[in-house]
């Protein structure tokens, strides 16, 4: 928020809820265009219709998300479907016949953190099928098992999530592991402390390992542990849930269960 006028968010899964009047809405978005191509996609929902996963085009996007609508009072929510390492969006602005204050927003948070799983990476082939297109052209963030579980609980949620993160041992010659981002704003440079006091989820959920593959048990679980009691010292009343990886092969997956 250095920018009032410009919201600025990175990581996936991160959403604006707006309560609007009138029967057309069109939103405004700013797209980094990261490496001068990388475009980020987001998800639109306009009441309870279904969401709409839309590729941002350039720089500033002025879009249509709603024409013809019934009714006076209705809501749309804006969420990042991409991840940090395809850049930031900006929230730049709406076209509609006015404001009006949504409701108070559910009481009950969750926290997922985790790696390409947890983002939606190549969960969403509507646009492109499997091996076609950009490598996160099949990323919905939206539709991760993460928000997924939230709208299905009546909860708020936010993603700390990086594809080829890893505990101990990224992928993909990535230079970092997740507890050196997990307390970022921009999880892709490394920057901006994020404050653990704005958001305090009931539950946490740690998804960690699959790209750490099979590690020494002893430091894989010292180092786990490590980043454990971190998250409880921002998170002194927080519910911790540790999960094994759903991509895990056989191997892999009994080591982690004994890891946990």
């Amino acid at each position: 928020f250095s920018n009032l006028q410009l919201p600025r968010f990175w990581a996936p899964a991160v959403y604006v809820k707006i309560g609007f009047t009138g029967a057309n809405c069109e939103i405004v978005v700013n797209d980094e265009v990261l490496y001068g191509k990388s475009h980020n996609y987001i998800s639109v929902v306009i009441d309870d219709m279904p969401a709409k996963r839309i590729k941002l085009t350039g720089k500033v996007n002025r879009i249509k998300v709603a024409e013809n609508l019934g009714g006076k009072h209705h809501t749309m929510l804006l969420c990042k479907s991409t991840e940090s390492n395809i850049g930031y969006i900006e929230f730049a602005g709406i076209y509609c016949g006015g404001l009006w204050h949504l409701p108070k927003e559910p009481s009950r948070k969750i926290e997922f953190i985790g790696n390409s799983i947890t983002c939606g990476t190549g969960s969403d082939t509507s646009g492109y099928k499997c091996g076609n297109g950009e490598w996160y052209d099949q990323h919905n963030a939206y539709m991760s098992y993460g928000p997924v579980t939230a709208r299905a609980l009546d909860a708020r949620w936010q993603l700390t999530a990086f594809s080829g993160i890893g505990l101990m041992k990224s992928c993909c010659e990535i230079k970092v592991v997740m507890p050196d981002i997990f307390d970022k704003i921009n999880l892709l440079d490394n920057k901006l402390v994020w404050d653990f006091k704005k958001f305090q989820p009931d539950v946490v959920t740690v998804c960690l390992g699959q790209n750490d593959g099979v590690q020494d048990s002893a430091v894989f679980c010292s180092e786990y542990l490590k980043f454990i009691h971190r998250l409880r010292a921002y998170y002194p009343s927080s519910t911790i849930i540790c999960l094994s990886s759903p991509m895990a092969d056989t191997q892999l997956f009994e080591v982690q269960k004994e890891y946990l």
